[in-house]
C-alpha cells in the first residue's frame, strides 16, 4: 500500500469523509467487480457495494491495521455477497437459457461458449464463487483469500478443487444435452 493511501485510510478512520470518498473512488471499481463476478448480476452487484460501502465507513474506526484495508474490504463485499445472495434465492426463480438452433457463426460461438460458462458458473454456490474470484480473478493467493474470508487455506483449496469441478460438471452436462438435442432433430 502507499503512503498516500495509507493516510488516506488513517484520515478516514478518523471521520474525514473527504478522505473515505477518496477511498471509494479508488476501490469501488474493483468492489464492484468482485460483487459482480460473484452474483453475476448488475443490479444485486450494485446493491451489494452499496451495502458494503455503509459496513466499511460504520467500521472504519475498528480498523487496527491501514495496510489491512484491502483484504478488509474484500472480506466485507464478500460477507454482502453472500447476504444479497442468500436474499436473492428465497425469491428468485431458476430460469433455462436455451441455446440458439442455427449453426453458429464463430461470433455466434463465442457467445454461446460464454453464455455455457455464466450458466455453470450461476450453478455453483456463493462460497465456491467467491474463492475463485478471489483467486483467479484478483490473484490472491491460497493463503490471502483464506485471509480474507476468514477460513483455512485447507477449506480455500478445497473449494477451489470442488468449484472447478463442479464446473466442469455442468459444462460437459450441458455439452451432453446440447448433443442429445441436435441428434433428435
Amino acid at each position: 500500500m502507499t503512503m498516500e493511501m495509507r493516510e488516506l485510510v488513517d484520515s478516514a478512520r478518523h471521520g474525514d469523509q473527504e478522505a473515505f470518498e477518496a477511498l471509494v473512488r479508488a476501490g469501488s471499481g474493483r468492489l464492484y467487480a468482485i460483487a459482480y463476478r460473484i452474483l453475476r448480476d448488475a443490479d444485486l452487484a450494485n446493491d451489494a457495494l452499496q451495502e458494503a460501502l455503509v459496513k466499511i465507513w460504520d467500521d472504519l474506526p475498528m480498523l487496527r491495521d491501514p495496510d489491512r484495508y484491502d483484504p478488509w474490504t474484500y472480506r466485507i463485499i464478500c460477507r454482502t455477497c453472500y447476504r444479497v445472495a442468500k436474499h436473492e434465492r428465497r425469491r428468485s426463480m431458476v430460469t433455462i437459457i436455451e441455446r440458439r438452433a442455427a449453426g453458429p457463426s464463430d461470433l455466434e460461438s463465442a457467445v454461446a461458449d460464454q453464455d455455457e460458462m455464466e450458466r455453470g458458473f450461476r450453478k455453483l454456490s456463493t462460497d465456491h464463487r467467491s474463492v475463485l474470484v478471489l483467486h483467479y480473478y484478483l490473484g490472491l493467493t491460497i493463503g490471502e483469500v483464506a485471509d480474507v474470508l476468514r477460513i483455512a487455506p485447507g477449506t480455500v483449496g478445497s473449494r477451489l478443487h470442488y468449484a472447478i469441478r463442479s464446473l466442469r460438471a455442468s459444462l460437459e452436462s450441458d455439452a451432453r444435452s446440447t448433443e442429445a438435442m441436435e441428434r433428435s432433430r
